[in-house]
């Protein structure tokens, strides 16, 4: 979309908010509106706060109130000395157990990887303890960075008993898929989740800055008979993924 069509999208947006909000919220209700309504793609490129401003008929001050709450509800990605991005949330239910690639395909996007790593080592003492396995067995190790449409969503760190999955090779782009393909696809799976900051390569992957805070997830998925098939430690980013939670009393 072009800078112009970009303005008079906003513009007619903006328009039709409700007129007792302050304008910093009618403005963030009309991005965000633009945004929901996938007029805004994710990835798409907004122009600067002078910009805006200067087109908008609003101070500077107005756009940065109304860009940094999109940024905090991760509709925006906005990093210093960088342009301004429309993020992609990624909404995970905590109640089912699903793959990756199946809760992004939900979603409407498009799910892809970039292999980091694909090797059988001997585990590490938390695989170890994890998945029930000796120190002198094996296990395949994964690494990869997960992307939705193409943006990188999460660093992903697999590891599978070589006895479910004798070859890294037999895993192309689903884990699930070769385990399913075995007759080993995991029932049920135990998930653990606590904050980290970005590591200097976590942000290579992720395009974000060191220190940014990540959602760290540690999951132990079974097979009907107990077995545990897999380890699973993935880094999210924060400003794009959410896990919901549904409670019952």
């Amino acid at each position: 979309m072009t800078t112009d069509g970009l303005i008079e999208l906003v513009s007619r947006e903006l328009e039709a908010a409700a007129p007792g909000l302050p304008l910093y919220k009618r403005l963030k209700t009309a991005i965000e509106t633009a945004i929901l309504s996938n007029a805004l793609k994710a990835g798409a490129v907004l122009p600067g706060e002078r910009v805006l401003a200067d087109t908008l008929s609003l101070s500077r001050v107005t756009v940065r109130k109304a860009l940094g709450l999109l940024e905090e509800e991760g509709f925006l990605n906005r990093r210093h000395g960088f342009k301004t991005e429309v993020g992609s949330r990624v909404e995970k239910s905590l109640s089912t157990l699903t793959s990756f690639s199946e809760d992004i395909i939900a979603r409407g996007l498009v799910p892809g990887c970039i292999w980091l790593s694909k090797q059988i080592s001997r585990p590490s003492p938390t695989e170890m303890m994890a998945l029930g396995v000796a120190g002198n067995s094996n296990v395949v190790r994964m690494k990869r960075i997960r992307t939705a449409d193409g943006l990188p969503i999460a660093v992903e760190i697999s590891a599978v008993p070589v006895r479910f999955l004798p070859s890294a090779e037999m895993v192309k782009d689903s884990l699930y898929e070769a385990l399913e393909a075995r007759g080993f696809l995991p029932q049920r799976a135990i998930q653990r989740m606590r904050s980290r900051a970005a590591s200097v390569e976590d942000a290579q992957h992720l395009h974000c800055d060191p220190g940014a805070p990540l959602l760290m997830t540690e999951r132990r998925c079974f097979l009907a008979d107990g077995q545990i098939v897999e380890y699973c430690e993935s880094r999210y980013k924060g400003d794009v993924y959410d896990f919901v939670f549904e409670l019952q009393r």
